[in-house]
């Protein structure tokens, strides 16, 4: 992607700042040989600082459709950069060094987000937009004389601009099989549920009655756990679990709880 940003801002800049004048523009590093081999007036974009842009970043996969519309591959979405370029202009006068700078912000602010048909390469295919800040107060973790110390150069007036821009994840990842039924949900009325407590709890107090007079008394405490349940106490969760699909292309399990009332 970087390439292409390089194109875009280097159309960007000959169309509407330099209007076909005869100014470079050039990519190189500002150091104090590249200045004594420059031969006329140039503009430099000099990339120095690529970073994510956590603010934008997203989490949520996308999916890729086959031709009959299912869901056949989930992709990553794609990540911001911000591409930060020390931008100056070099001539033999200062003043029409400021010319060229004063030009070359106005283009930037009429163009803080790229329409698509400026775009070059592979952001010209994408549907995300290319954005453009132009002089915005740099962080607190880096300074723009650091910069210039770091090339041995002399400090002179610079544009700082930052370009996001996204580059593409290409991994994919196969999709599980789709859901060809819909759910089927079952319901069970109160009558019924009540009537189904009735027996249950019946059943089990003759159940442990039995139990306690072969144990000679001492089941008390589980019939009077089954009188309690018999005679009103919390009623049990209903549950019904219910698979979709078939044994080729299984579908969803729904697990339907509740409480009777």
């Amino acid at each position: 992607m970087i390439p292409d940003v390089d194109e875009t801002l280097q159309a960007l800049v000959r169309r509407e700042a330099l209007n076909g004048s005869g100014v470079d523009v050039a990519f190189d590093a500002p150091t104090r040989e590249w200045v004594a081999r420059r031969s006329g007036p140039t503009v430099s974009l000099y990339l120095y600082d690529i970073r994510e842009d956590l603010a934008r970043r997203e989490v949520q996969w996308e999916v890729v459709r086959d031709p009959d519309g299912t869901i056949g591959e989930r992709r990553p979405p794609a990540r911001r950069f911000r591409l930060s370029y020390m931008v100056t202009a070099w001539t033999q006068r200062p003043e029409d060094e400021h010319r060229l700078l004063s030009a070359l912000l106005s283009c930037f602010i009429r163009h803080e987000r790229m329409a698509p048909e400026a775009l070059s390469g592979a952001l010209a295919r994408q549907a995300i937009p290319l954005f453009l800040t132009a002089g915005l107060p740099l962080g607190t973790d880096r300074s723009i004389a650091d910069v210039w110390s770091a090339m041995g150069g002399e400090l002179k007036p610079s544009i700082d601009l930052v370009v996001i821009t996204p580059f593409l994840d290409t991994r994919l990842e196969k999709a599980g099989p789709p859901v060809r039924e819909e759910p089927r949900f079952t319901f069970v009325g109160a009558a019924d549920v009540a009537a189904a407590e009735g027996a249950a709890s019946a059943g089990g107090a003759a159940g442990e009655a039995a139990t306690v007079a072969a144990s000679g008394g001492r089941g008390r405490q589980r019939d009077g756990a089954a009188a309690a349940r018999a005679g009103g106490g919390a009623p049990p969760l209903q549950e019904e679990t219910v698979q979709l699909g078939t044994k080729a292309t299984p579908g969803r399990i729904v697990r339907l709880r509740g409480i009777a009332h």
